[in-house]
């Protein structure tokens, strides 16, 4: 069997204890004087229930601790992006400088093999998804973490590492950050524990690291510490004891990194030759790029539609280990993660959130790239705790995502006739959407969405068009389109010194006035669309009058504003549909 080698964990994640005493009494935790005031969650000392006793709220102010690291590349999604299902960023393991020892690989092998996680956490099936497997031609199994008690695989992590505290520094109650199944797993593991936990939602974490330290908390970070990478490693135990053939991958989806290197570092030393393929959202690939980049890097912005994976810097620890075991990346968009949880329902009558669809979306694209047949590989659907909000957004891109529906926009003559003449090209294809207005000039748009059952047929479609002189646009790829522009169709028109863009708003009350607290009454708002995608925010589309002479002033306002923003002005499709 080949070696495998890890670099050695630094002492500064092996070990985090923290200070002082933390009263045993329930009670509200007041905030330290100049720091943020991010959302706060008490949880009460119980083994039978979990039961949130505080909520507090503030300012989004955040600092920085004096031994903050120095700054990291800054990159952006879009700087790194490849075909749906191609193996990228496979780590250049050659020019690694660290060797690491195969001491450090097997002593993550034996904390995977020696772990506590079924104190809490359930050996979750592995399921043969029919359907899929017949689609595509291989045998796909479901590793299904979406079946925890948590609805997620966090809660290994979290209680391995919470079980592993000596008592009496457990007894001081620990403390996290997080808005999601991170937070749920370390809560439902301190009602196991009997300890106390703080579960803390801010925009930045040091300042939580600063507060455990005051109040003499551990601090359980999502990823990246040994103990939780090896809790989510029993994942991957379970799949080799469970597959009943030779498995050509594992796909796993990635956010900070501590599942796939949990899973690469047991797999990878008992079936070397098994893959293990990252699965990351095209706007969201922190993994891809620091290995693309042979460093950590953090993303400029970041895509929160699978707000479970939206993580802007991988672990350190996890990083380390990914550049040794893992075998790639695959990127996919959020329009097939859409189809793959409706494939989910389909198969297993289950509904997966936006990450927990992930590496299916991934697996399924990976196996069509390459044209894969008779080989067994392993999506693992690593959580179900969908926001209900979402889902209108998911059954509105599911075809899409599965090819099975179009976006298009023709232009028609103006005259008599010209509409009629287009239904009847568009002929037995399902029409799912028509919006169609006649604008002031002498053409009009229609924009619409067709039914797909093979390539070909929208291929003969589009011909079609083009033979009768009318012109048509594939807008399927569009999330410009597919989010603002179908729902504003009214007539084109043109606004003066008009600046196009989509902000992300938060999701808490006060964002929109915020919003119009830094733009007006300085400049005119033209054009507004708000898209509310749950927990993840709000998408929102904004015309803003803004002379050319104060384009400065308007991107300085913004970054005070502190929203993600990007400029959409010269988007082909805006024109070609508002203007």
């Amino acid at each position: 069997m080949d070696s495998v080698r890890l670099p050695t964990a630094p002492s500064s994640l092996r070990t985090q204890t923290l200070g002082h005493l933390f009263p045993h009494r329930l009670r509200h935790i007041p905030l330290p004087p100049c720091t943020s005031k991010p959302l706060i969650a008490m949880i009460t000392r119980s083994r039978n229930h979990v039961s949130p006793i505080a909520v507090l709220s503030g300012n989004e102010t955040s600092i920085s601790p004096p031994d903050s690291p120095p700054p990291r590349l800054k990159v952006n999604p879009s700087s790194l992006q490849y075909p749906a299902g191609y193996l990228g960023a496979v780590p250049d393991r050659a020019s690694d400088p660290e060797n690491g020892s195969i001491t450090e690989a097997m002593e993550y092998l034996t904390s995977i093999l020696s772990t506590k996680v079924y104190d809490v956490a359930i050996e979750t099936p592995l399921h043969l998804a029919k359907k899929l497997s017949e689609r595509l031609g291989v045998s796909m199994f479901l590793k299904r973490e979406d079946l925890q008690p948590v609805f997620s695989f966090k809660i290994r992590g979290a209680y391995n590492m919470m079980a592993k505290l000596p008592s009496e520094q457990l007894a001081k109650g620990v403390i996290c950050s997080s808005a999601g199944n991170h937070a749920q797993g370390v809560a439902m593991s301190a009602a196991k524990l009997g300890c106390t936990a703080v579960i803390v939602m801010p925009r930045t974490t040091p300042e939580i690291k600063q507060r455990a330290e005051e109040e003499g908390l551990t601090f359980i970070p999502p990823f990246d510490h040994p103990d939780v990478i090896a809790g989510q490693g029993t994942v991957g135990m379970e799949i080799t004891r469970q597959a009943k053939g030779p498995l050509h991958a594992i796909f796993v989806p990635i956010g900070g990194g501590g599942l796939i290197a949990g899973i690469a570092a047991y797999v990878k030393r008992v079936s070397p030759e098994v893959k293990i393929i990252g699965v990351e959202p095209a706007d969201a690939n922190s993994m891809a790029l620091s290995l693309h980049h042979g460093e950590r890097v953090i993303l400029n912005q970041i895509g929160g539609f699978a707000d479970g994976v939206a993580v802007k810097e991988v672990g350190e620890e996890t990083f380390r280990i990914c550049r040794k075991l893992m075998d790639g990346v695959v990127l996919v968009t959020r329009d097939a993660m859409c189809a793959s949880i409706k494939d989910m329902f389909e198969e297993k009558r289950n509904i997966l959130e936006p990450a927990g669809a992930l590496a299916i979306a991934g697996a399924e694209a990976y196996c069509k790239y390459y044209g894969l047949k008779d080989v067994n590989v392993v999506a693992i659907t690593s959580g179900a705790n969908m926001n209900f909000d979402k889902l209108r957004i998911v059954t509105g891109l599911a075809n899409v995502g599965r090819q099975q529906e179009a976006v298009l926009a023709t232009i028609l003559p103006g005259k008599p006739g010209s509409f009629k003449q287009f239904c009847e090209l568009v002929g037995p294809m399902n029409i799912t959407e028509f919006k169609y207005r006649c604008g002031s000039r002498k053409e009009a748009v229609v924009l619409y969405s067709v039914g797909v059952h093979t390539p070909g047929e929208l291929k003969a479609l589009e011909k079609r068009m083009e033979s009768s002189q009318l012109k048509t646009t594939n807008l399927t790829t569009s999330d410009l389109v597919k989010d603002h522009l179908r729902y504003l169709m009214g007539g084109r028109s043109s606004v003066e010194n008009e600046v196009l863009c989509r902000f992300i708003f938060p999701e808490r009350p006060g964002a929109l006035m915020k919003f119009l607290d830094s733009f007006s009454p300085r400049w005119n708002i033209s054009l507004f669309h708000y898209r509310a995608e749950g927990a993840a925010g709000a998408n929102v589309l904004v015309g803003i009058q803004v002379p050319e002479n104060e384009i400065e002033e308007f991107r300085n306002r913004a970054q005070v504003l502190g929203y993600q923003y990007v400029l959409v002005s010269e988007d082909i499709n805006f024109k070609l549909l508002m203007q």
